[in-house]
């Protein structure tokens, strides 16, 4: 490499000490030259399972440098950011507690980052591992589960998923995002989602993000995530987080945003039915109506909930991650 490197993975847990064992260890098993400068730091979010006894045993069987630090306000955004504020490294890669690390993922992270100096932030190739075969009403929905395939070559891209994204601190920094973080992302058992989004387009707002085919991982994805309660709820956020992300790259006004968002959630609804009808007509065994219409259910939450908001707060969040040059 042209210069030495420093990355720091952060890996936020609350009550996953079974897979979190399993993403350690595929960790310890990373080849990296001695050029990077690499740790892993665990941030601990209320955890009232074995996860410092899993830690410990890592720690000690492993030549990784591991630690552990702890966030007592619940959710991934507030521990996202107690791991990055705890962290000196130029880069900070979030790995979620329940994916397993090709063995050059530090490798390949580190030698993308020195390839791209204008680099914000990237996103690899997110391979999901289902624990069984997924039922018919999951099947064709891999945007749940962060899977991200978007080829072999590297490209631009305007946000990346929050398994296994790579920031550079000082655009971290640079995006406001340690300072203010408008949207939530999961708060304990409840699928919140949208804080990976949020912080990926504040920071292509000012800096590339980027594809990195060669970073790849697996997402574990346990029975438990494929039931259909739980596939309605991460419908129903996800809903949520797109009338959020959206707002977030809103140019106009409050009063143009909420006619647009009043329509679009008519739209997302006519489209929730045509595919509910569609599946209805072919008898398929996916069929489920709050599947259907959970996503316009979610964005109409979140309008409600934008409505309500204090009025200065929510001009600071319509349009916070306009990009500084459209020409993307």
């Amino acid at each position: 490499m042209s210069r030495r490197i420093s990355i720091d993975l952060i890996i936020c847990t609350y009550n996953n000490a079974a897979l979190l064992g399993e993403t350690l260890a595929a960790i310890s098993k990373q080849q990296v030259s001695p050029d990077v400068d690499w740790q892993v730091t665990v941030v601990n979010n209320n955890c009232t399972d074995e996860t410092p006894e899993v830690v410990e045993r890592h720690s000690r069987s492993s030549k990784m440098p591991l630690r552990m630090i702890f966030e007592r306000q619940q959710g991934l955004t507030p521990t996202r950011v107690r791991g990055a504020r705890n962290s000196g490294a130029e880069w900070i890669a979030f790995v979620d507690d329940d994916c397993l690390l090709a063995e050059d993922w530090v490798e390949q992270a580190a030698r993308f980052a020195l390839e791209h100096p204008r680099c914000g932030a990237f996103g690899g190739h997110i391979i999901l591992l289902f624990e069984k075969t997924p039922p018919p009403y999951a099947l064709g929905r891999p945007y749940l589960y962060a899977g991200a395939n978007h080829g072999e070559t590297a490209k631009r891209r305007k946000w990346v998923a929050g398994a296994g994204m790579v920031v550079r601190r000082a655009a971290l920094e640079d995006s406001g995002w340690l300072d203010k973080q408008f949207l939530e992302d999961r708060i304990g058992k409840r699928l919140v989602s949208g804080g990976d989004m949020e912080m990926s387009m504040r920071i292509a707002a000012r800096h590339e993000l980027w594809h990195n085919p060669r970073c790849k991982l697996r997402h574990i994805i346990p029975e438990r995530r494929m039931t259909r309660q739980y596939v309605r709820s991460m419908i129903y956020g996800l809903g949520a987080s797109r009338h959020n992300s959206t707002a977030l790259a809103w140019t106009h006004s409050y009063p143009a945003w909420l006619l647009y968002s009043s329509l679009y959630s008519i739209g997302f609804l006519g489209l929730g039915v045509l595919h509910m009808l569609h599946e209805f007509v072919r008898g398929r065994s996916g069929f489920d109506v709050l599947i259907a219409v959970n996503p316009a259910r979610g964005w109409c939450a979140a309008m409600w909930s934008m409505l309500r908001m204090d009025a200065f707060e929510r001009r600071q969040l319509l349009g916070c991650a306009v990009p500084r040059n459209r020409n993307f």
